[in-house]
């Protein structure tokens, strides 16, 4: 996750993703965007600018995050790279944003996704690659990788929402692109996820993956 990030620093090669199923996707995301404003709109006393749960970001960094990350998505949709003007402009962007009132950064999250929800329903090409600012991407991945976004960091806000109250299909689908990843970047393929790992539930082996849980004993996963 690049410190910040829930992206992994890899390309297709590594990866083979596959389309699968892509509106079954859509759909389970869809419903993850809605739940997230739903809770942002609930939520009346919270300060931007308090910590969030990823080292030197607010809150409002981690809203802005979430609503440029669906503009970036629009963008590869397009036939663009995620983000135009690079990394430089994605964290110019975030930093920007994450002072600005509470309603206008909910505002900014529920607008952002409803407009990737617009050009997702436009969209009939979903073979081939997308240029993500980590790298290459099957394009049929998409919708899951910004379902990953909203989730993650949907915990990393620390307003109440935890990794076990992430959507059973996320984690299930996840968790196989995850592992896929985790195959991918050992020697030879052939090392297996530790013990410990296995027997954790499996949003919470999700976590470890993503850098979200440690666990004693067991060295972190490392994939971004």
């Amino acid at each position: 996750m690049g410190g910040k990030s829930s992206g992994a620093r890899t390309n297709a090669a590594e990866v083979e993703g596959e389309s699968g199923d892509v509106r079954g996707h859509i759909a389970s995301c869809r419903a993850s965007h809605a739940a997230l404003v739903g809770h942002l709109r609930e939520l009346t006393d919270v300060d931007p600018a308090a910590p969030s749960r990823l080292l030197g970001w607010s809150i409002g960094h981690v809203l802005t995050h979430i609503a440029r990350n669906a503009d970036g998505h629009v963008s590869m949709l397009d036939g663009c790279p995620q983000y135009p003007h690079g990394p430089e402009g994605r964290t110019a962007d975030i930093e920007r944003g994450a002072v600005r009132p509470w309603p206008e950064l909910v505002d900014d999250v529920a607008t952002s996704a409803a407009a990737l929800e617009r050009r997702w329903a436009t969209h009939g090409d979903w073979d081939g690659t997308s240029r993500m600012l980590s790298g290459e991407r099957p394009t049929g991945q998409l919708p899951l990788l910004r379902q990953r976004e909203v989730e993650v960091h949907r915990v990393d806000l620390g307003l109440g929402y935890e990794l076990g109250d992430m959507p059973a299909d996320y984690v299930r689908r996840d968790l196989r692109l995850m592992g896929m990843l985790w195959t991918a970047r050992q020697p030879m393929g052939m090392t297996p996820l530790p013990d410990a790992v296995l027997r954790l539930a499996p949003s919470e082996r999700l976590g470890w993956m993503m850098g979200r849980l440690d666990l004693d004993g067991v060295r972190p996963a490392g994939l971004f």
